[in-house]
């Protein structure tokens, strides 16, 4: 078949409107995470994802995992993210009641972390210093204190 009714042929424009969206699907990254010095026993860990300062500031995550620990380590993957800016917040819950025990102060009584191991001052850091980019399938890796 010559390469004119080859590309007028149904079957062959259909394979070619296929293969236009593939590089589409192909932006999408997955994003490994790992998280260190967690309880040795007992916990289970809660990691929320956000792509934008808004989303991480009012906690309205795009995604989010719970796992337990095992010898204070844990693993996730959040698998097809869009490329761009993501931060990571997360925390052990050491008593099972699904949520952030802080004292009277307001500081956390259970260990916590975020992306960047960033830290903040009298409060969570902000996005800024939390975020990292995801072009391509990505590592990070967050340290419990």
């Amino acid at each position: 078949m010559h390469l004119p009714a080859l590309l007028s042929h149904p079957a062959t424009r259909a394979l070619l409107a296929v293969a236009a969206l593939a590089p589409l699907g192909a932006l999408a990254a997955d994003l490994s995470l790992s998280v260190a010095n967690g309880p040795a026993a007992g916990a289970t860990l809660y990691v929320a994802l956000y792509n934008d300062a808004a989303g991480y500031t009012g906690s309205k995550s795009v995604a989010s995992q719970t796992a337990p620990m095992r010898e204070g380590k844990a693993r996730f993957v959040f698998t097809d993210l869009a490329p761009g800016r993501y931060a990571l917040r997360a925390f052990a819950d050491e008593n099972g009641n699904g949520k952030l025990d802080t004292n009277l102060m307001g500081m956390p009584i259970e260990r916590y972390g975020f992306s960047n191991d960033a830290k903040g001052n009298l409060g969570a850091p902000d996005f800024e210093a939390a975020a990292f980019r995801v072009d391509a399938d990505a590592q990070a890796v967050i340290h419990l204190h």
